[in-house]
């Protein structure tokens, strides 16, 4: 997978990825070439967001999905799935405003929604993809989606839940669902730069 050098044609898309249905918003701000395909922004979210990539993928442009074709099993019947391999994220997302969703993990449903905020010209000496803010720790791998993901929280915070200790043995007696830590994504998204 390599990324795509921005260019003038395609521009540095503003993108606000945000997970859906989480309250407090768990968001994040990237930058990112519009010449990049689906593929390496598959990449690059998992980075932002902090996930693992231990699960299937797939972006949802309409009644499209693009995902990596050598992973999934191909519905004969089924002529929607593209190739994210060979789509640039400039012929997915034209203008400020579009909207395209990220689905990782089918069997906790995380959904993504990725809104282009605003297409920028490259700037000289800076460095793309890169993320310039964001809210919030991404949930754990494998924790029953964002309703799992709340109810552990839940039982981490009462002393008293039955499954108090077993939920924080599993998340870490350390962990903090407010933690962002952009300096970490950022030297993250550098390596996959290079």
């Amino acid at each position: 997978m390599t990324l795509s050098k921005p260019g003038a044609d395609s521009g540095i898309y503003q993108m606000k990825v945000t997970l859906k249905w989480s309250r407090p918003p768990i968001w994040r701000r990237i930058l990112v070439s519009g010449g990049t395909t689906l593929e390496a922004l598959h990449w690059i979210l998992q980075i932002v967001m902090g996930w693992g990539n231990e699960h299937l993928h797939q972006f949802h442009v309409g009644a499209i999905r693009y995902t990596d074709l050598t992973t999934v099993e191909m519905d004969p019947f089924e002529t929607e799935d593209k190739d994210e391999s060979k789509v640039k994220l400039s012929s997915v997302a034209r203008r400020p405003k579009s909207k395209l969703i990220y689905e990782y993990d089918f069997g906790d449903g995380w959904m993504h929604e990725l809104l282009v905020e605003k297409i920028l010209p490259t700037e000289p000496h800076t460095h793309y993809p890169a993320c310039v803010a964001g809210r919030g720790a991404c949930p754990p791998e494998d924790c029953g989606g964002i309703g799992g993901y709340y109810d552990k929280l839940e039982a981490i915070r009462d002393p008293r839940h039955p499954e108090h200790e077993d939920i924080i043995d599993w998340m870490g007696a350390d962990f903090d669902p407010d933690k962002f830590d952009l300096d970490s994504i950022n030297k993250a998204l550098k390596r996959i730069r290079k």
